[in-house]
């Protein structure tokens, strides 16, 4: 397959060319590619055609290649220059330790010791994430024990006095504080022990001892920070789980709640069939046997579908609540609704655009649901002086708009799901909902629905 370029520009008459050649041929489809060694070309390809990928198609596996090495080494840098820092520094003092071998104060032990003992009192810190207090303790305890075999084996290396400055501060990030305290303790009585060894003097030890107490008060107030950085992360965390979770059970809610008063919209419709069924078998005459026995059969068939929507809806209702006797809301009683929520204090201004048409049972409940959150939210949370509701009835719509001039964000019962509800119920119906501030102030919640449903 030829190597692909760049997109070369494409000159205006020839793309006028080209869209009367699509036009006519809808399966050819423009290309442009580079070949490598070769002038750009351009030509016109088939839609199955495989020899040839254009260069807007084209994959390159060696620029993904290149950045996944790239992501792969700034994780591991990430987590592991520590431990590079510190074989560096061993690979360092060994190779000091033993260019330097007759300088003044280097150790006079032989190097066979030296080395196991230089190695031993910093390579620890490798195993400080699976021992967080240990590994720097036996650090300390390791160049104190060893200062005792070659008092100059510990002051002398600058990676060995870098090595216990890092291991005084991972005391100090310590999450246990009386840890951390220990560790300083025993960074303290380490140092004394070396400057013993070493014939250093009190003046020597007072100023060595207010470094590593420098070192792990900066180290302690780093890791109290990051505690309260981790704490605050979890906490985020818990609560976006918590988040999720209540929308999760919002929407179930508002689905059984859906299905209830889906039920009682239903179950009426279904009961009207079966009594206009029963109705009409009543005034057969006896010749009419066959018409009898299909009306029969669709009573029968009415009564058992009642039966089982209300075992079905009666395993989603609560146990505290008794089956609606009262009709279900709809567009019609809007009016009561305005009326209701003037009453409550709200200024609340109804207009009907459009011809009024009949909707079928279930849109029309969600429209009115949907005015009723409205309201609710511009009352209750939005702290609203005036608010407007708009039904426009369109052609094959019908589109409902709520707005108020508050501060409130739609939140529906201040439980922050009363949107997720109200976009479940239009979702049901293949409708369409937006909800938010509007640009001169307040909110507005509108949302179109088909009205066939």
């Amino acid at each position: 397959m030829p190597s692909l370029g760049p997109p070369v520009e494409q000159d205006p008459l020839v793309a006028e060319g080209m869209g009367y050649v699509f036009g006519h041929v809808p399966r050819l489809r423009a290309c442009c590619f580079r070949v490598i060694g070769r002038a750009p070309d351009f030509r016109l390809l088939l839609e199955d055609e495989i020899e040839i990928v254009c260069a807007a198609e084209a994959h390159w596996p060696a620029v993904e290649y290149r950045q996944s090495v790239i992501e792969r080494f700034w994780r591991l840098f990430r987590s592991y220059w520590f431990d590079a820092l510190v074989v560096a520094g061993a690979v360092e003092a060994v190779i000091e330790v033993v260019w330097r071998r007759g300088a003044k104060d280097a150790p006079t032990s032989s190097l066979w010791i030296v080395i196991p003992l230089l190695l031993a009192g910093m390579l620890p810190l490798l195993t400080r994430r699976r021992f967080p207090f240990g590994a720097p303790a036996a650090v300390f305890v390791i160049n104190a024990v060893a200062s005792f075999v070659d008092g100059n084996l510990v002051t002398f290396l600058g990676a060995t006095f870098l090595t216990v400055l890092a291991t005084t501060f991972l005391f100090g990030l310590l999450e246990d504080r009386r840890q951390s305290v220990v560790g300083l303790v025993i960074a303290l009585a380490a140092g004394g022990v070396v400057g013993h060894n070493n014939n250093q003097g009190v003046g020597d030890f007072l100023g060595l001892a207010l470094l590593f107490c420098i070192v792990w008060l900066a180290a302690f107030a780093i890791g109290r920070k990051l505690e309260q950085a981790a704490a605050a992360e979890e906490r985020a965390s818990r609560l976006e789980q918590e988040r999720e979770l209540r929308a999760l059970e919002a929407v179930a809610e508002e689905r059984a709640r859906i299905a209830r008063e889906l039920h009682d919209v239903v179950g009426h419709s279904v009961s009207v069939m079966t009594v206009q069924a029963s109705a009409v078998r009543r005034r057969l005459t006896p010749e009419q046997e066959q018409e009898r026995e299909a009306l029969e059969i669709v009573e029968q068939t009415g009564r058992e579908a009642l039966a089982e929507m209300r075992r079905l809806v009666g395993v989603l209702r609560r146990p505290e609540e008794a089956p609606a006797l009262a009709p279900q809301p709809s567009l019609e009683h809007l009016d009561r609704l305005v009326s209701q929520a003037r009453e409550s204090g709200l200024p609340v201004e109804l207009r009907i655009e459009g011809e009024p048409t009949q909707l079928p049972p279930g849109v029309d409940l969600t429209a009115y649901r949907l005015v009723q959150e409205g309201l609710t939210n511009a009352i209750k949370h939005a702290r609203a002086t005036r608010a407007d509701v708009v039904v426009r009835y369109g052609d094959d719509e019908v589109e409902i708009s709520v707005m108020d001039d508050g501060a409130g964000g739609g939140d529906g019962g201040g439980s922050g799901h009363g949107l997720v509800g109200m976009r479940e119920r239009v979702s049901v119906y293949g409708g369409e909902l937006e909800a938010g501030p509007r640009a001169g102030g307040g909110y507005a919640l509108r949302a179109r629905l088909p009205k066939q449903g």
